[in-house]
């Protein structure tokens, strides 16, 4: 079977789908949104960052309008999200899956994101954005993790650099760093290039 990544987050805005896109790129994998809360898509941001002619970028199993939470959205336009019914999208290629926010966002009344990595069998990449407070909430979002024994590839950081809140986060997680993400004026495909190919050099994802 192709290897199946879910990029999830420590919360909203951390920046999954930069981080999505420099996967999707560094291995010239599909990349998937399985719930989309809000316009733009985040499919077509990611369709205009990544540039290699390998990767697929499949159609969402639930279109929302409104940017809250998927649970909310759904309630509001009517539409009731059921886990059952998102499937992975058949590919031989490496999947990229991007969350909705963190791994305790509501998708229905019964279901977390952290309920959908484990039904689509997924190997979790985190992203952890740095600020005043994200140690406790990257902890946090681990400590859920590793409660529910899901499997882990590694975190990456975005943000401004600071060794010592990483160097705590890697300690007490045991994960090890994938990559590190630093503060662009702008996200272009040049920028993901970049990264994509510190990170395929890397061979963390092999």
């Amino acid at each position: 079977m192709a290897k199946r990544y879910f990029v999830t987050a420590i919360g909203t805005d951390s920046g999954k789908t930069v981080v999505s896109a420099i996967i999707a790129q560094a291995l010239q994998a599909d990349y998937w949104k399985p719930i989309q809360s809000g316009l733009p898509r985040d499919t077509d941001t990611v369709m205009m960052l990544v540039n290699n002619l390998r990767s697929v970028f499949h159609r969402e199993a639930y279109l929302l309008s409104i940017p809250i939470s998927p649970h909310a959205a759904a309630r509001l336009e009517e539409i009731e999200i059921h886990i059952a019914n998102i499937e992975v999208p058949t590919t031989d290629n490496t999947i990229v899956i991007e969350g909705a926010g963190g791994v305790l966002v509501p998708i229905n009344d019964e279901h977390f994101v952290i309920d959908l990595i484990a039904r689509l069998d997924a190997e979790v990449i985190l992203v952890a954005n740095i600020y005043l407070g994200s140690i406790n909430h990257t902890l946090l979002t681990i400590n859920e993790l590793k409660r529910r024994r899901v499997n882990v590839k590694g975190i990456v950081f975005n943000g401004p650099e600071n060794g010592e809140s990483e160097r705590i986060i890697l300690k007490h997680s045991g994960y090890k760093r994938l990559l590190r993400v630093t503060q662009e004026k702008s996200i272009t495909p040049e920028v993901i290039e970049r990264y994509a190919k510190k990170l395929a050099d890397s061979k963390v994802l092999e």
